[in-house]
């Protein structure tokens, strides 16, 4: 396991919802146990409501849906990937407030 930081690409999908939606892709080099951080107050956002996760293919094939683990401590979200394999793209979707 491998706590890779801030390496995801976030973006605001959904504005003025009710609640934000974040889309948050991280590089194919993310392994299985490894741990991200999403900067929330980047989006006005100190928590989430849920978080939905797929594993794809570099290719950008989706493949299984994830249910990864997830810490939220002074507006920072920690993403802990698992049950999946090494060296793929995971896409998460937040819905945060």
């Amino acid at each position: 396991m491998t706590a890779l930081g801030a390496v995801s690409t976030d973006t605001e999908v959904v504005p003025n919802a009710g609640v934000k939606v974040i889309q948050v892709v991280t590089p194919a080099t993310v392994d299985d146990g490894d741990t991200i951080t999403v900067d929330l107050s980047k989006f006005g956002c100190t928590n989430i409501h849920g978080i939905m996760g797929f594993e794809e293919t570099t290719a950008g094939e989706v493949v299984i849906t994830q249910a990864p683990t997830t810490t939220v401590s002074s507006s920072t979200l920690t993403i802990t990937i698992g049950g999946s394999a090494d060296n793929l793209v995971r896409t998460f979707i937040l819905y945060a407030y």
